[in-house]
């Protein structure tokens, strides 16, 4: 085998070799995003034989829940600061939420424009109510979430600690 030959045959397992190196690092960097996704998931909600559900702290400090609106799944973030359930204009699209009153939200970052909407059925866990009026026009984040506020979360009873936000029937 001549000079040039070995040449053009080192040159070409250089090339595939850093190609081999970067096809490496690939699959570790997607082996690390899969861990950190699912360490980085919140907990699931669990429901005891007293009829609670406890909600675990998420690592962000939140608390999330399953839930549905008109029916539809959605994940809700429990906002206690938040005087209505609030969903997106596109989760509202997709669950059949139609028409409403325009009005303005006033929110942590200023006025926003959406609408509201009496007489929708919302659950979290095995909580249910019929007839709650909610907020549209929720923006940022997926549109299969949403705000848990205060006229669903108040029709029960509720105590927060360091680990979990505790929702049970309304005392008597």
């Amino acid at each position: 085998m001549g000079e040039q030959e070995r040449a053009a045959a080192g040159g070409g397992v250089r090339r595939w070799g850093h190609v081999g190196v970067l096809a490496f690092w690939l699959a570790v960097m997607g082996v690390v995003y899969l861990a950190l996704d699912h360490t980085m998931k919140p907990k699931a909600a669990v429901v005891t034989a007293a009829g609670e559900l406890r909600i675990p702290r998420a690592r962000n400090g939140h608390f999330y829940v399953e839930g549905t609106v008109n029916g539809r799944p959605i994940t809700f973030l429990v906002d206690t600061g938040a005087s209505t359930v609030v969903v997106s204009e596109a989760f509202a699209s997709q669950a059949g939420l139609q028409g409403g009153e325009p009005t303005t939200f006033q929110t942590a970052n200023g006025a926003m424009p959406g609408r509201t909407l009496r007489g929708v059925a919302v659950s979290a866990g095995p909580f249910s109510v019929s007839s709650v009026r909610i907020g549209i026009g929720l923006v940022g984040g997926p549109a299969d979430h949403g705000l848990l506020g205060q006229n669903f979360l108040g029709r029960f009873s509720m105590r927060v600690s360091d680990k979990e936000l505790v929702l049970a029937p309304p005392s008597p």
